[in-house]
């Protein structure tokens, strides 16, 4: 069953032309539950994390490999910023409209204000399809990572590579 959030998701990729291969599964919550569906979905998987500064004024949606280890200091010096914590449910919801178990950069189109800043694991700008939560976790779609860096340019959030 599509919900009328994930329906507002399909709407936005058709306007832009953005191809989409959808897989519906049970819900799922973490990368080790998405590795763990007994459903094959070609492409890279892909993990978000939504993240705050110490003064909790700026947020980041990390999207990186599924597999990747994001050492949040790190990533903190590499994107010049006071140290990063994962941000609350309640924060999530404000900024991007979703709940925990379902960060995704399409949600993204919850983001009226353009205030989160999306930072792109580089490594994934050769991988031909990407796999992420169309906002529920009880589906997950495949885009090319070009449609991906499209959708993101269309909604106009700042996004930064990070290695």
């Amino acid at each position: 069953m599509i919900r009328s959030a994930e329906q507002e998701l399909y709407n936005i990729l058709e306007q832009l032309n953005i191809k989409y291969k959808r897989y519906e599964h049970k819900p799922v919550y973490t990368v080790e539950e998405a590795d763990n569906l007994d459903i094959d979905i070609p492409g890279q998987h892909c993990k978000n994390l939504f993240l705050r500064n110490k003064k909790g004024n700026i947020h980041y949606l990390v999207i990186a490999d599924s597999q990747k280890h994001i050492d949040l200091k790190l990533l903190s010096k590499e994107i010049g910023s006071s140290g990063l914590s994962f941000a609350s449910e309640e924060r999530l919801y404000k900024y991007l409209g979703l709940k925990a178990g379902s960060v995704s950069p399409f949600g993204l189109i919850n983001d009226i204000e353009r205030k989160v800043i999306v930072l792109i694991d580089r490594k994934l700008t050769d991988k031909s399809i990407v796999n992420f939560h169309p906002n529920v976790n009880t589906a997950t779609i495949g885009v090319s990572y070009d449609d991906l860096e499209k959708f993101i340019k269309w909604h106009e959030n700042r996004f930064i590579y990070i290695d």
